[in-house]
């Protein structure tokens, strides 16, 4: 984004005397590089970030970005730091009610919503576990994301049904705990449907798995995507390109998501050019809404 110069800066100080704020004129002047996902809203589809995406920024910086490609959903995760003016708080559920609010604030400003939370550790602990939940509460997150241990899920079910907030089963790469989709349907199995998936695509290439077939398996399991298409399967020289570009089929799996009915958030994650992920993302973007409509005229 080019400097303000005198003129701009004056005009800028005169629009923050009229109740805009200058954060949001500066997001209003970067350059906005992606439309959104509208017609993927009306299939029930809500694209937004995992703010992992942009880890090398603060999490401000991050909403920034966000807006830049016309998108309103946001994943947060424990331990980014909050802003350029703030670069000790950290984004997590120990967050003191203060900044709790100024993140509010700045979420309401740029109408982004915080949809979902994690990777977050969710112990066989149940105050640690409220802990999470209440946070989850209070910032309105509809998903927690986590890998849990096997023996805390009556726990987490129980806190699931009560606050009345989903937990998805994130696979990070193989040997981590739920690499495998058998492993999510085995646990998932005769519990609340408030407990299922969320489906990294990226990781199950990484493991060698096919996302398209790990989604046809967890069919009505799925809760949440962490969106990912790598050059190449397995973990030597594998890296994110832009969605339909790599070997992941990611229109075909958008397709079968479609055939499932699937509705829910999707978050982007770009784990590679971490500098500067934005001209890429852009590409996913505008890939996503452009399938989202073909499917859309489907009917």
């Amino acid at each position: 984004m080019k400097d303000l110069n005198r003129r701009e800066f004056v005009v800028g100080l005169g629009a923050a005397g009229a109740g805009v704020s200058l954060s949001s004129m500066l997001t209003a002047q970067a350059q906005i590089l992606a439309a959104g996902a509208p017609n993927a809203e009306k299939l029930g589809w809500r694209l937004g970030c995992q703010a992992y995406t942009f880890n090398r920024f603060t999490f401000f910086e991050a909403l920034d970005k966000i807006k830049q490609l016309g998108l309103r959903y946001v994943e947060m995760y424990p331990g980014q730091r909050l802003s350029p003016d703030r670069p000790d708080a950290q984004t997590n559920d120990r967050m003191p009610p203060e900044i709790r609010k100024e993140v509010k604030a700045r979420l309401k400003e740029l109408d982004i919503q915080l949809v979902c939370y994690g990777v977050v550790g969710l112990p066989n602990d149940e105050a640690a576990c409220r802990r999470v939940f209440d946070f989850a509460k209070d910032m309105g997150v509809e998903t927690i994301v986590s890998e849990p241990p096997f023996e805390a899920f009556d726990l987490i079910e129980k806190l699931a049904e009560e606050y009345g907030i989903n937990v998805a089963l994130h696979n990070h790469p193989e040997p981590s705990r739920y690499w495998n989709p058998d492993t999510v349907l085995k646990v998932c199995q005769g519990r609340s449907k408030r407990i299922g998936a969320c489906a990294d695509t990226g990781h199950w290439m990484r493991s060698g798995i096919n996302p398209l077939e790990a989604i046809r398996k967890l069919e009505g399991r799925i809760i949440s995507f962490h969106l990912k298409d790598l050059n190449k399967y397995g973990r030597e020289g594998a890296h994110d390109v832009p969605w339909g570009t790599g070997q992941a089929n990611m229109r075909a799996i958008l397709e079968e998501l479609y055939r499932q009915k699937f509705r829910g958030v999707f978050s982007a994650e770009y784990e590679h050019n971490w500098e500067n992920n934005l001209p890429d993302l852009a590409e996913c973007v505008r890939f996503f809404e452009q399938v989202a409509t073909e499917l859309l005229k489907r009917g």
